[in-house]
């Protein structure tokens, strides 16, 4: 089985509290994806998580560290800004690895890359995301918008699968709905496993040596509904896209 390091899925909630002439602030913490995490570590794989905020002071700074904690890293509603600006470069001007490069150094050297879909991903909400302007851009199985890329879909779209894979062979044709993605566009040498609608949901590719997916609704609440989360398909489906991209199931 896999090492599987998560990265993203966590947030800080700041709120305004109006009452009459009164305000006041409250501030909170959250981490998503539990099911995500959960799932992995059910089918036996060896899951770490590293929230938005540790990426400044816990991502490898070079390939080989990276090698060394995961074999396959996976990307989830978190913008490239929180890869590319640390406190050293933004605040004090201090030159420092650029964790992305590392990134795209680890795919193209054998590693797996999975990017799951949110506010934070591929383009995102804005387009604040920005992970099409940069250098992993490229290792992605598909291509990614300069613009705000959310599709909200409120009464819900339902996934079919779209192609044979092993990733896909054992599940339902039809999947539990989603309630949103992000529109991207697979590549031509990539390869659509499943879709929502006219949409690219489930996308697969190479990049160098290694393997890379896109996933471009919620792996977690919001836009993955109860249904989707509770499917009897999401286990199987995440655990093999894990083993997909580690190398361990074959095509």
């Amino acid at each position: 089985m896999a090492r599987v390091l998560l990265i993203g899925e966590s947030w800080f909630i700041h709120s305004v509290h109006q009452k009459g002439f009164d305000s006041f602030t409250t501030s909170e913490y959250e981490e998503g994806g539990q099911e995500f995490l959960a799932a992995l570590r059910r089918s036996g794989h060896d899951v770490s998580h590293m929230p938005a905020h540790r990426i400044e002071s816990d991502f490898p700074r070079s390939v080989e560290a990276l090698n060394g904690i995961a074999d396959v890293v996976v990307i989830s509603d978190v913008g490239a800004n929180s890869f590319l600006l640390s406190r050293a470069t933004f605040v004090r001007s201090i030159p420092e690895p650029d964790r992305i490069s590392i990134l795209s150094e680890f795919v193209d050297g054998g590693g797996g890359l999975l990017m799951v879909g949110g506010y934070m991903t591929f383009a995102g909400i804005d387009g604040r995301a920005r992970w099409g302007e940069t250098s992993l851009a490229s290792a992605l199985p598909v291509t990614v918008r300069t613009r705000d890329d959310r599709v909200e879909v409120p009464a819900g779209l339902v996934p079919t699968v779209a192609a044979a894979h092993p990733i896909v062979s054992a599940l339902d044709e039809k999947w539990p709905p989603l309630l949103g993605l992000n529109e991207v566009e697979a590549r031509e040498s990539a390869e659509t496993l499943a879709v929502a609608g006219e949409y690219p949901l489930l996308v697969v590719g190479t990049s160098g040596q290694g393997r890379t997916a896109a996933f471009t609704s919620d792996l977690a609440p919001h836009w993955a509904t109860p249904d989707f989360l509770e499917w009897a398909g999401y286990e199987p489906l995440f655990d093999r896209t894990i083993r997909w991209l580690s190398g361990e199931l074959t095509s």
